[in-house]
């Protein structure tokens, strides 16, 4: 077969990968335990009041990578892998850096100089291999994480705040890039000026409820956070996973209908 022959046309439809990352306690973990037969690879203890499948809390990044070795190995009825967290999968990931250099640093590691945070992206990219193995087995993957606010150096504007992965920036850099949508699960809260006599004012939220606000996905980036998708989703859509899978549906009859009428 010559190369030209090996040409391929069209969208493929492939399970997402979805990277989902907000503050704490704002529904990330429930979210993902609503997708389809999900496992859990733990690397943080927090799973204590979600019902769900789930591996062992691993203490090492060779843990992680055997339970994602044995998903691809083991015969199984789960449909959705789930990480949780990446930025504690990132403190395992350094460990075993500073192992490897007999160090007890990250910034130490080989000399310094960030050599360390550059080296971690090799167990990064084995991370990979083994979610898109299962990828190519029909898995989706969702990688949750917390948020850190991050200073941006916007070239066009002046610098500003806004949420992004709590990871280093070459793995943050990497997760980003490899996923097919960056979500910021957060609290939506409508704020309002209040007259306080005197020609004064304070702004006060409103419309919170029991629960702080309406709990959303963000998916679209923006000056506030950090966010993305190939999926044509609507910027902002309900914190649940049928919320999220009706987006993601709706994408795929929207593909199907246009190879109907192609």
């Amino acid at each position: 077969m010559g190369v030209l022959q090996q040409i391929q046309t069209g969208k493929q439809s492939l399970p997402p990968r979805l990277l989902v990352y907000g503050t704490e306690g704002v529904g990330k973990s429930t979210l993902a335990a609503g997708a389809p037969k999900p496992i859990f690879i733990q690397t943080e203890d927090g799973l204590s009041e979600i019902a769900c499948s789930r591996f062992p809390l691993a203490k090492s990044v060779d843990e992680v990578l055997a339970a994602l070795a044995g998903l691809v190995t083991e015969e199984h009825g789960f449909n959705t892998v789930v990480i949780d967290s990446l930025d504690w999968l990132e403190r395992l990931i350094w460990d075993a850096v500073c192992r490897e250099y007999g160090v007890e640093s990250i910034e130490k590691a080989d000399g310094g100089y960030q050599r360390g945070y550059v080296h971690a992206l090799s167990y990064w990219r084995r991370v990979i291999d083994g979610l898109d193995l299962l990828r190519s087995r029909g898995m989706i993957s969702i990688l949750i994480a917390h948020a850190k606010v991050e200073k941006f150096e916007d070239p066009e504007a002046a610098p500003y705040d806004r949420y992004s992965p709590r990871l280093h920036k070459h793995a943050g850099a990497l997760i980003t890039e490899w996923s097919d949508a960056v979500l910021f699960a957060t609290r939506k809260i409508r704020t309002e000026s209040q007259d306080t006599g005197f020609g004064r004012t304070r702004t006060i939220a409103v419309g919170l409820g029991k629960d702080g606000g309406d709990r959303v996905l963000r998916t679209v980036g923006g000056p506030s956070c950090v966010a993305k998708n190939r999926y044509s989703l609507p910027a902002e859509l309900p914190l649940s996973w049928p919320a999220l899978l009706a987006g993601l549906m709706g994408q795929a009859v929207e593909q199907k209908g246009a190879v109907a009428n192609g």
